[in-house]
Parts: C-alpha cells; structure tokens; sequence
C-alpha cells in the first residue's frame, strides 16, 4: 500500500486516528476514485468544493479561507493513472504545504495569484476528459455523494469527537442564556464556544418566543427573549458536519408545548426505527407523514422538510414524496421533525442496524420515545 500520509490525527492531545488507520482511509478512497474514473471512460476528477477536498484527504486539508464560498483556495486533481496532484497560487502554497498538504503524497502545482490555470493545467495533467464537482466549461459535472455516502471506521471516529464537542458547546451555551439577551448573543455566544474548540459553524439559526413558532428556519434578527429560546445551528470540522438544536424556557413550561416536544420525538423514533438500510427517501417521507398524522398533526410535514442522511454536506438529501435516494449502512443522518414551536434534532450514524448518537446531552431533559421495543430518546426543554 502506497503511505499517503505521515502522520496520525490528534485533536486536543488526543489520537483519534493513528497513521495506519488514516492510510488505510485514503488508499481506500483513491482506489474507489480511480475505479470509478476508469468505468466512466475518465482521465481525472478535479475537486475544488471544500468538502469533497476534505473527504479525499481525510479531514486532513481544510482549505476554507472564505467560510460563506464552497469552493476552496486550492485545488485537488486525481488521474486514472493514479497520480495525485495540488492545484493553488503561489500565495497560497506555503501554507497549504506547511499545515495541510505536506504529510500528504499530492505533488503541487503552483501558478501567480492573479493567474489562475487551475482547469487548463489540470487538463494537461490528466491528458483526457475531466470531470469535476464544479461547473466548468468542457469538463463534466458530476456529484460525489454516492461516493462519500458510507462512512469509514476513521470518519466515524472524527465524527464521534465532532458531535460530543459540539453538543459540549451547545449545553455550554444554553447555560449562558437569561432573559433580555438578543437573538444576535445566543449566535456569538454560541460560537464563541465552538471557535474555541476548532469548530466552524456553517448554519446559524437562533430564534425566540414568537419567531419560534413562526418560523421554521429563524435566522437571528434581533429580537430580544422573555421566555422561550433556541440554538439551532450546524457545525463543521474535518469536512464533516453536526447538526443539533436544543431549547431553554424560563418559568413553567406550557403544557401543550410540552405536548408538542412529546409529539415530535415520537415522530424521531419512527423515523430513526425506519432508517435501516435500503429503506427509501420516498418510504421515509411517508414514515413520517403517517408519524404526524397518529400524533394528531396531519399535515404537519408540508410545512418544512424533516431531515435526512448528513456527513459531508448539511443535509445530503432530504425524504420527499418521490426521492428515489437510497439508505446505506455506516451512514449518517439528521431528522429534525418539529410541531409549532416543538422539535427534536441530532446527529446519529445507522452503523448494522443499530443507531449511535453523536450529539447526546444527558446533562439536559430527555424524552423517551419506543418503537418496536426500541428507545429512542430526544432532547427535552432545559427549564431555569
């Protein structure tokens, strides 16, 4: 087996991945890569969105200089001949050698920052048709998904230390939270805590009291909370992403909110109990559909998407009326069912059958929920 890396991943003192392991990962995934270049008729796949550069390199290149572009400041290429290469400017380069590229087997080529030749150099590289995960002129335009859709025993265990760290940062920040603070301080309070732990967050929607209830995807805007407060954010490390929401109410919890949140984690225990392999994304849409209308809420699912398999994108698709998508084992999701201001959401691996909770909070109120004998439990409302 060709080394592809020198080195082990550490994160705070830690060895998560020895050297060995993490060469096995990437000799796996150039391997499936150059097979598949070779039953498409390809000379190279040139790779520019972040994530797909992480999953080729194992989480081990990070290249996002501009966290609000997805596509990186360097470039990645791999040839049916198996020759693997780093595309970036010169003022890039050292760094991209020093902190990310260097104990990788990638050879780099560099042109001026105000010249980039990045698809043209490529293409002399590869002597062939490209494809690429970027729209470009004269190069095919394809998806990685089916190939990242099943996790490794490596990315699992980056993944494990991703979603224990952000929901660390989560119940952090929900302790932090009082009455008076605006939407804008739960999302820097909340951040703060995950940038002190390496961690990036990718989607930020923190909301309170009416603007919970009114709306599904509440991005801050300022209002300041009474009673009722939301953390509902997605973070990223490694290329990998967590997904988790959690919610604080100062007095007495309503009763028919309470209600809600039961609710909801019923229809989460469906789901999770219905994500087995093969299952579909139409299945899992009806799934669903029947869970809210047995909870009393028919309907309830027209008004927001519920989630679906996670990893290296937010969501890398979502259970509709017709999606033909397809469950694969070692792989990761995230439903998020909610029921007018009441919702449930977490990160999970479906690993032989059986589900793995990335982002449990223990410390925090839990709601049971049974399906087949099986419990699947939620986050409940911490109440101060």
């Amino acid at each position: 087996m060709a080394k592809r890396i020198a080195k082990s991943l550490v994160a705070n003192g830690t060895a998560l991945v020895t050297e060995a392991a993490w060469n096995a990962e990437l000799e796996a995934k150039h391997e499936k890569v150059v097979a598949w270049l070779r039953a498409e008729k390809l000379a190279g796949l040139l790779l520019k969105r972040n994530e797909n550069i992480a999953w080729i390199t194992g989480g081990a290149v990070e290249a996002v200089v501009c966290a609000a572009v997805e596509t990186a400041v360097v470039s990645v290429l791999i040839t049916v001949e198996g020759k693997r290469f780093y595309l970036t400017t010169e003022n890039e380069a050292p760094r991209a050698h020093d902190e990310e590229f260097g104990a990788l087997d990638f050879e780099p080529v560099l042109f001026p920052w105000f010249g980039d030749d990045t698809n043209a150099a490529a293409a002399k590289l590869a002597g062939g048709p490209l494809a690429s995960d970027t729209p470009s002129d004269g190069i095919k335009l394809v998806s990685l998904y089916p190939l990242r859709a099943a996790l490794t025993e490596t990315e699992i265990a980056r993944y494990r230390w991703l979603g224990a760290e952000t929901a660390a940062a989560t119940v952090e920040s929900l302790h932090e939270v009082e009455p008076g603070l605006s939407e804008y301080d739960l999302e820097a309070i909340t951040t703060a805590n995950l940038f002190r732990r390496g961690i990036l967050p990718s989607v930020h929607l923190y909301a309170v009291d009416e603007r919970i209830f009114k709306y599904k995807h509440a991005v801050p805007r300022g209002a300041r909370l009474k009673s009722y407060g939301m953390l509902n954010l997605c973070a990223r490390k490694w290329g990998l992403v967590i997904s988790i929401t959690r919610f604080i109410h100062f007095g007495a919890l309503p009763a028919e909110l309470a209600a809600r949140f039961e609710s909801a984690a019923r229809v989460n225990a469906a789901l999770l109990d219905a994500t087995k392999v093969g299952a579909t994304s139409a299945g899992l849409f009806q799934v669903a559909q029947k869970a809210y209308a047995a909870e009393g809420f028919p309907g309830e699912e027209r008004f927001h998407h519920q989630g679906g398999p996670t990893g290296y994108g937010e969501r890398e698709w979502v259970a509709t009326p017709n999606g033909s998508q397809v469950v694969v084992d070692n792989q990761a999701f995230a439903w998020n069912p909610s029921i007018r201001g009441g919702k449930t959401e977490d990160t999970v691996i479906v690993c032989g059958g059986k589900v793995e909770w990335l982002t449990a909070t223990p410390g925090l109120p839990v709601i049971h929920a049974e399906v087949n004998g099986v419990d699947y439990p939620a986050a409940g409302v911490l109440v101060k």
